[in-house]
């Protein structure tokens, strides 16, 4: 380093230190600025004291009213509230000291989508209360009230927990609820002492509010079949597209039901009265529903009184529902309104046999095509019959495009021939729609069967995730209008196998007749329809209709190629032939309408040639 260098950096130094200095605050500055500071921090410190003395100024008011308000159980009016959690093997219940409640129930056995375990109740505004007279009258709902006195106690497997709620007038309100093991029903005993004085005109004015959660895969699918379920004057009823329903007879009990869960209160003495307003959501969030729900009951006038109530947290599952109150166990659809008829049919038929194949496979996937076997076994004689029937039209075919030639485009002149050949072969032309016809009663009970059934639920099987939704083949970013946000493979195999059923029988049945032309599409349009339906369907319907349809073109080949000799038919009309002839009184009638056609049609065309 060079000495010029040196006396640089020893003149920069020097020009710091001087500034640093020269800038350095006299005693009398130091002075001011720390007065300055001193006022600021006094300032500050009066405008936090007074929001802090307003804030407690406030508070005390609130207190004070929130007090009044509470009249005699001001000593219930303010709290902190706190949980207390009871367990049996089946749930875990989740008790609040705020409302003496039970606050939400999470089932042990039942994950949701994400893989959580099942919480039926809980959801923010959800709540379950009473009116009681506070000061004055004033009517108070129990779920604005702190119960200071908790006790838990268990003997021999049941769990007892019990809420008290004092009184500065000696009137006490309890809540005691029974926990027994293994069972998801809830006992509710309400006790209370000093009811001519607490019950409002000796009446129990029970509300409830609840906003189920979304369970399953497809919320927009479980909206569907969530609904308000009731036992009114001992008849089972629901509402799922109404909004409201007014009880005009004894409530034995009210259920809010999803797809394969509800929460319902049973009144052990019925509710006299009451009403439900329910709303089903459209938005995008995980809340399926809004439900209130408003019932009333006779008391009367007696110093202490005993409401004893249940509650079932749990799921929709048929033999359970059965042990718990009448009719419960129709909670799980099985067939209602105008598919009713189909309730016997699963529940003798498809359901015993359904589970009794569960029982030795070890996916239900498997017991579906078992089903399926079944289910065409029995129907097996009928098939037999429509394709015999489809058959012998085939054999006619030479003989019915002769007739379609001679007569050209007169159809009514062709479906009067038609029907005597028919007649004289002693072909039922409507034999071939049996089939078809069968399959309506057995889709419907299927279909009911499987969006119920709680089995299915979470159940892997190929390449479904779950059984009892659709699976998912093809999935986009957004709904597309009228297909959803996926495209299901088993949706497109039934699809596809539906299209060559009806290929195969479009060949093997004679297109004749006025809608001969409209026929020649169904094959293509019958499909199409279907796949906008079944794509939003449970993967264990889709799979089912695959396998019905597989073995459908099975029997469908091996009937028409092996078994059905089509030169032994050909002989066997001959004979039907020359026979006397007995002609079924539809037949009869039938003819003689389209004769009536033939005849009014050929008046028409002598006037039209007359004018001419």
């Amino acid at each position: 380093m060079d000495k010029n260098t040196i006396i640089g950096f020893v003149l920069i130094a020097v020009l710091v230190v001087g500034f640093m200095w020269y800038s350095k605050p006299s005693p009398a500055e130091l002075a001011l600025q720390q007065h300055i500071q001193d006022s600021t921090f006094a300032a500050q410190n009066k405008k936090t004291n007074d929001s802090l003395q307003a804030a407690i100024n406030t508070a005390k008011r609130d207190t004070n009213q929130i007090k009044t308000q509470a009249g005699i159980f001001s000593a219930g009016a303010l709290g902190t509230e706190q949980f207390t959690v009871v367990e049996n093997d089946v749930l875990k219940a989740i008790f609040s000291n705020k409302g003496g409640r039970l606050k939400s129930v999470e089932l042990k056995g039942y994950k949701t989508f994400t893989g959580k375990n099942v919480m039926l109740s809980g959801a923010p505004d959800d709540n379950m209360a009473y009116v009681v007279n506070g000061t004055n009258n004033a009517q108070v709902l129990t779920s604005t009230f702190y119960f200071p006195q908790v006790r838990v106690d268990s003997a021999n497997g049941t769990k007892t927990v019990s809420f008290t709620l004092p009184s500065s007038a000696g009137q006490t309100i309890t809540h005691q609820y029974i926990i027994k093991n293994g069972s998801y029903m809830i006992d509710w005993n309400i006790v209370l002492d000093g009811a001519n004085s607490l019950l409002p005109q000796g009446m129990f004015n029970f509300q409830w509010q609840l906003h189920p959660l979304q369970h399953e895969r497809t919320a927009s699918y479980e909206r569907l079949q969530t609904n308000v379920c009731f036992e009114e004057g001992n008849d089972f009823n629901y509402i799922s597209a109404k909004n409201t329903h007014k009880f005009e007879l004894p409530i034995q009990w009210v259920g809010v039901v999803q797809q394969f869960f509800n929460t319902t209160v049973i009144s052990k003495n019925n509710f006299s009265a009451g009403d439900v307003q329910w709303q089903r959501k459209s938005d995008t969030t995980n809340v399926l529903g809004d439900v209130s729900i408003t019932m009333q009951q006779k008391i009367g006038l007696n110093p202490t009184a005993t409401i004893p109530l249940q509650l079932y947290f749990g799921p929709n599952e048929y033999h359970i529902l059965q042990n718990q109150a009448p009719d419960m166990d129709k909670m799980v659809n099985l067939g209602r309104d105008m598919y009713s008829f189909v309730r016997p049919i699963n529940k003798y038929i498809i359901m015993p046999v359904f589970n009794f194949f569960g029982s030795i496979v070890s996916n239900f996937g498997w017991a579906i095509l078992f089903l399926t076997l079944f289910i065409r076994l029995v129907t097996s004689p009928l098939t037999y019959s429509s394709y015999l029937s489809g058959a012998k039209m085939k054999v006619l075919r030479p003989e019915l495009d002769a007739i379609k030639k001679k007569l050209g485009a007169d159809q009514q002149a062709f479906a009067v021939e038609q029907m005597k050949l028919f007649k004289e072969a002693g072909v039922n032309p409507l034999g071939g729609c049996i089939p078809a016809l069968l399959q309506i009663p057995i889709f419907f009970a299927l279909y009911s069967f499987f969006n119920s059934n709680i089995s299915l639920r979470g159940v892997h099987f190929l390449w479904a995730q779950d059984l009892s939704s659709a699976d998912t083949f093809i999935h986009f970013n957004s709904d597309v209008w009228l297909i959803g946000d996926h495209i299901g493979l088993f949706t497109l195999t039934a699809i596809i196998t539906s299209f060559l059923i009806s290929l195969y029988n479009m060949n093997n049945t004679p297109a004749q007749g006025p809608n001969a032309a409209a026929m020649k599409y169904m094959p293509y349009i019958f499909p199409f329809v279907l796949f906008f339906v079944f794509n939003k369907l449970p993967s264990a319907l889709t799979w089912y209709y695959t396998v019905s349809n597989i073995i459908t073109l099975a029997i469908q080949f091996v009937i028409q190629t092996y078994i059905i000799d089509h030169t032994k038919i050909l002989a066997q009309i001959d004979v039907k032939r020359k026979a006397p002839k007995k002609q079924s009184k539809f037949q009869d009638r039938y003819t003689q309408m389209l004769e009536a056609q033939k005849k009014v049609q050929d008046l028409k065309n002598k006037g039209q040639q007359g004018k001419k």
